[in-house]
């Protein structure tokens, strides 16, 4: 199918509205889905199939924003680095926004130090090349997706023999977030909408024994309104009939085993690491970081900032609205004084941040209720 067509089709409303209607049909009871995905969350409330949805699906925000997780003491540790006059400091525009314990990455541009935005690690290798007289650190933050390419830098770094290349890591896996939200006592989340984009890397086989150990349906889904819905149906269904599956919504992109020459190159250079996650705390085995074998581009060891004291604005409540216990408008800094332009946390920066999403498309305690 043309790919025109075929996002035509996606985003048709009759269609869309449709799916709903069987929704609204199978429910007998409320049911709180999370997706875990911010992308979708955004993409649910651009749509605005949070309210379209029967009142009894409620859905709530995953952690899955690597934005919003990454912790503040590496956000520091990034304007540590950045600081020093020798480095050209490399990382997504989305990063720069991100609130550290007194400043930020675009203040600290502003005030001369050398902080470019690139489009792909790759481009901070070129930067490297170009510039052999300076340290060039890319700021390798990410879920699944982002690993491969991250990985590749690495691996093309020291292919071309670099010494002044090196990159920040802060790679994060979903699957023990949602352990770390399913063990919790204060877990609310009965039904999970998976990332499509992090299962086309990873596949969703790692996902079955989660379902199993918290009897909770899946459903893989897509970013588009009719992947949505088709995914939510999918998770009402299961939960109706009592069943527990991991179903896959989004099977013209997702294959169960996923993509395994993108998952080499994450296992050849990344190994599984206990992370830190940004207003939720240590997860087990829950990153990547760099092998042993790979340490000489490790900009933590690099530039000795072991050594990093951190302070969180007291106001903001991101821990739990990234764990799905509260939403955006429950936060008392919400909206006044926290906005995009001004953020006390990272959801508010990010362009999956579900706090940005509730400010940019005027959701409200009000609104969810209407």
């Amino acid at each position: 199918m043309d790919l025109s067509l075929l996002n035509q089709t996606l985003r048709d409303e009759r269609q869309v509205k449709a799916e709903i209607e069987k929704i609204r049909r199978r429910l007998t009871r409320s049911w709180v889905l999370m997706e875990i995905c911010g992308g979708q969350t955004h993409a649910i409330m651009q749509s605005g199939l949070d309210q379209l949805l029967p009142p009894e699906i409620e859905l709530v925000h995953g952690p899955g924003c690597p934005v919003c997780v990454t912790p503040l003491e590496l956000i520091d540790k990034a304007l540590a680095i950045a600081a020093r006059p020798e480095v050209i400091f490399c990382s997504f525009g989305d990063m720069l926004r991100v609130p550290g314990s007194n400043q930020d990455l675009f203040s600290l541009r502003a005030g001369g130090a050398d902080v470019r935005v690139v489009y792909s690690p790759l481009d901070a290798v070129k930067i490297a090349q170009q510039n052999p007289e300076r340290q060039v650190v890319f700021f390798a933050i990410g879920f699944e997706t982002t690993a491969p390419p991250n990985a590749m830098s690495v691996l093309q770094a020291k292919a071309l023999g670099l010494k002044n290349y090196s990159v920040l890591v802060s790679q994060v896996l979903v699957p023990p977030a949602m352990h770390a939200i399913l063990s919790s006592p204060h877990n609310r989340v009965q039904g999970f909408l998976l990332a499509g984009h992090v299962c086309t890397v990873m596949g969703y086989q790692d996902y079955l024994p989660i379902a199993d150990q918290y009897r909770v349906p899946m459903a893989v889904t897509g970013f588009e309104p009719l992947d949505l819905v088709r995914g939510i149906y999918s998770v009402v269904k299961m939960l109706e009939q009592n069943e527990v599956r991991v179903e896959n919504a989004y099977a013209r992109v997702v294959k169960p085993e996923g993509n395994l020459a993108a998952q080499a190159i994450i296992q050849k250079v990344f190994q599984p690491v206990d992370r830190n996650w940004r207003g939720i705390g240590r997860i087990p085995l829950s990153g990547w970081g760099l092998r042993p074998e790979f340490s000489e581009f490790d900009a933590e060891l690099r530039f000795d900032v072991g050594n990093i004291q951190t302070s969180e604005s007291p106001l903001c409540i991101a821990g739990q609205i990234l764990q799905g216990l509260k939403k955006p408008f429950d936060c008392p800094a919400f909206a006044d004084p926290c906005t995009p332009q001004n953020p006390l946390g990272a959801p508010m920066v990010s362009a999956e941040g579900a706090c940005s999403a509730y400010y940019r498309f005027a959701r409200s305690s009000a609104s969810m209720k209407g």
